[in-house]
């Protein structure tokens, strides 16, 4: 459910997007498509937004963004190298000139004492060969996890969109 504060990134990202004359791609697990339903909620996104990937299980992590069975076996779902493999693999199966990708544990259960529940990872991923991950522990209930990961991702996109330096 898109908020105000999460659409006015979306808008704001849309046209940092708009001005660099880029399109985005998205992997996501966790979040299950939020972060691609904020962006769609904005008129126009289709000048910027090329797809959406909502790979939940690891087969279609494999299938559909080339994550490899063995990052997922040394390293699991849940882990910058998979959210990598994930951004590179959005990137590579789409005409988008930046991708990201989140995977993580949002509860109730599932967690472990090496990666609780809360445990998010993200990757951010350009067509210049630019790679960024980083991995976060939210507090917070299922829907709060997954909201503050929506909003981290969006608040990269924008900040890297905007950097001179990609």
């Amino acid at each position: 459910m898109a908020d105000s504060e999460l659409l006015t990134l979306a808008s704001e990202l849309g046209n940092a997007l708009k001005a660099r004359g880029w399109t985005l791609a998205l992997a996501e697990s966790c979040t299950g498509g939020w972060v691609a339903e904020c962006i769609t909620a904005i008129a126009g996104s289709s000048a910027w937004f090329d797809r959406g990937f909502i790979t939940y299980s690891n087969a279609a992590k494999i299938e559909m963004l080339g994550v490899t069975e063995n990052t997922l076996s040394q390293h699991g779902a849940v882990s910058e190298q998979t959210a990598r493999e994930m951004a590179l693999g959005a990137l590579k199966h789409s005409h988008a000139s930046i991708a990201a990708a989140i995977t993580g544990i949002a509860g109730l259960d599932g967690g472990t004492q090496e990666k609780p529940v809360g445990t998010v990872c993200f990757a951010w991923a350009a067509a210049n060969g630019y790679i960024k991950t980083v991995s976060r522990h939210l507090s917070g209930d299922r829907e709060e996890v997954r909201r503050v990961s929506v909003k981290t991702m969006l608040e990269v996109l924008l900040q890297l969109t905007l950097s001179s330096d990609l």
